[in-house]
């Protein structure tokens, strides 16, 4: 097999590379006994390189998913140039062709994964991800770029279990990835996908405090309109209709599970009045809390009971 990656004659701070190779080898292999197994991944991000090209003749016997996290890539498929932009991604089977590459002015990251194994097809058809085709519109999702570290890390540290902990996140990669085609959600570019998955962490972890939607946007230097529409283009919904929800599950969980006053429960997820929480719950799951504890606990016993018959 040859390749060619010319990458002569540059400093070396101009380009970050961090990869990670099972057994510590360069060298592909194609797996005939497993269904699955990963052979690499990591990342190249361009900084000034002026232009970072990759050759694969006879492609390589292995597969390849490579992701566009910032800037574009200039792939040549099926004979003529492709510009693929940031929130895609390029599937390459065994033995295709591979001719692409990357310019320092566009600020270029890619995140990559080379598997190979007996059932690679039959799982990308179980998470309903096409084979027919080079691109796969997949968005843009810091969920892609912990993914990918992740297995990189696995590659690099071969703590116990690593081969089994890198098909359990290539599986959870493929599932998400299959996730956001579906979801049909507005792209947006990396930095406001960044900012929202922030936010949204920082919701997660304080959502029964008292805070306002406002101060939080002014922490993050933002607009409060800036911050609502961009929050509700990459989630998919309002940041306050977000805590609600986050607020109402976790109620739910306290009704289920715990014997707590419906004012107790109230306060610990963040609303002081418990009028107005019953209001908030019952139109969300169409019950007061009280009448949602006492269902559950009945259909509950009734479960148990005819688990035991």
């Amino acid at each position: 097999m040859t390749e060619i990656m010319k990458q002569e004659g540059f400093p070396e701070k101009d380009l970050y590379v961090n990869s990670g190779y099972l057994f510590n080898s360069r060298v592909p292999f194609r797996e005939k006994k497993r269904p699955l197994r990963i052979l690499s991944a990591g990342t190249y991000q361009l900084f000034s390189w002026p232009k970072l090209p990759t050759l694969r003749p006879r492609g390589r016997v292995d597969w390849q998913i490579i992701y566009i996290a910032a800037g574009k890539g200039h792939f040549i498929l099926d004979g003529k140039e492709v510009i693929v932009p940031a929130g895609s991604m390029i599937l390459y089977q065994p033995k295709q062709v591979q001719d692409y590459f990357y310019f320092g002015k566009d600020k270029t990251q890619v995140w990559f994964v080379h598997f190979t194994g007996r059932e690679v097809r039959n799982i990308f058809s179980h998470y309903e991800i096409p084979t027919d085709g080079y691109i796969l519109h997949t968005g843009i999702s810091k969920e892609y770029e912990d993914l990918f570290r992740r297995m990189r890390d696995e590659l690099v540290n071969c703590s116990w279990g690593y081969e089994e902990m890198l098909t359990f996140l290539f599986r959870q990669l493929l599932m998400t990835m299959r996730r956001r085609m579906t979801e049909n959600a507005p792209r947006v570019s990396g930095f406001i996908q960044d900012e929202m998955d922030r936010a949204r962490t920082y919701f997660e972890e304080h959502y029964n405090e008292d805070f306002s939607i406002e101060q939080y946007a002014v922490s993050r230097n933002m607009s409060t309109s800036w911050f609502n529409r961009s929050f509700r283009s990459a989630m998919g919904t309002s940041p306050m209709k977000y805590i609600l929800d986050i607020r109402i599950r976790n109620a739910q969980t306290l009704l289920e599970t715990t014997d707590y006053s419906i004012s107790d429960i109230a306060a610990l997820i963040g609303y002081d009045n418990p009028m107005y929480f019953s209001r908030l719950f019952r139109k969300a799951k169409g019950l007061s809390p009280s009448k949602y504890r006492k269902t559950f606990r009945e259909q509950f016993m009734a479960g148990v009971a005819s688990t035991e018959g």
